[in-house]
């Protein structure tokens, strides 16, 4: 299989600054490497070399768990909020974000997002405002290169699985707005995780029913209906346009000791 260079999204958004933030270091200008540390640790490449450098990526794993644990241990109740990074500051879904995070921190919620553009803006702006815990976990890629300014406690990761495990382990539930691919994975990993017993109690909200109304009618008639899975996997989340309707889903019923994932 061919290698795959690194190049920028074309619709992709782009901070302003020329600042790329790789876990705790900032680089600029020629310092700027071309390919992202999650790339580096994923490309196939002939050859022994990995038995000599992959070990030592070990450490630096390490590292970024142990700065999210200590970062985050005293956040107390959250929910995370997804969406799109392309969502414009006049699209309504950019207000609805900015209205259910500012519902959550009323209700004594810390809000969790990618801490980019987009909703993931919306949403922080939103908690930030209403004066609650602001929280995002940014990631390094080749496309967006800065936290968004409403971020009042924010870590940088540079792997990408590290920084999932913290949507997780420190939020109670998520709200899934309108988004892509991004949107998607963290969508099915808890979906997938309430599926197999390794979350309990994990309320998932879709908000806004005209988006995911397609996704939701082919998982029932396709995936559902052709077996690949329980009346009860579709049964794990709520789709709404109601903002109400979706702080009551993710606050209420019998909530974990420890948020999120479960403890060995």
């Amino acid at each position: 299989m061919p290698h795959r260079t690194s190049r920028p999204i074309d619709n992709a958004p782009r901070p302003s600054g020329s600042a790329v933030h790789a876990g705790p270091v900032i680089r600029r200008q020629d310092q700027i490497q071309p390919t992202t540390t999650d790339q580096r640790l994923l490309q196939g490449r002939g050859g022994d070399d990995w038995v000599h450098s992959d070990p030592w990526r070990v450490l630096r794993i390490q590292a970024e768990f142990v700065e999210g644990f200590g970062t985050l241990a005293d956040l107390g109740p959250a929910i995370s909020i997804f969406g799109s990074a392309r969502t414009k500051a006049d699209h309504p879904m950019y207000h609805a974000a900015e209205d259910l995070a500012r519902g959550l921190v009323e209700r004594d919620y810390a809000v969790i997002t990618g801490g980019g553009p987009g909703i993931m803006e919306a949403a922080n702006k939103g908690a930030s405002e209403a004066g609650g815990t602001s929280v995002g976990l940014g990631i390094e890629l080749p496309f967006e290169t800065s936290m968004n300014e409403y971020v009042n406690l924010g870590i940088n990761f540079r792997y990408f699985f590290a920084r999932k495990v913290m949507f997780l382990k420190y939020a109670q539930g998520f709200i899934v707005m309108p988004g892509g691919l991004g949107t998607f994975d963290e969508l099915f990993e808890a979906m997938t995780l309430a599926q197999t017993g390794k979350v309990q109690h994990f309320p998932v909200v879709l908000f806004g029913t005209e988006y995911w109304a397609g996704l939701i009618a082919w998982m029932r008639e396709k995936v559902l209906g052709e077996g690949y899975v329980a009346e009860r996997d579709l049964e794990s989340f709520l789709c709404t346009d109601d903002i109400e309707e979706a702080l009551a889903h993710v606050i209420t019923g019998p909530v974990l000791d420890e948020p999120g994932l479960l403890e060995e």
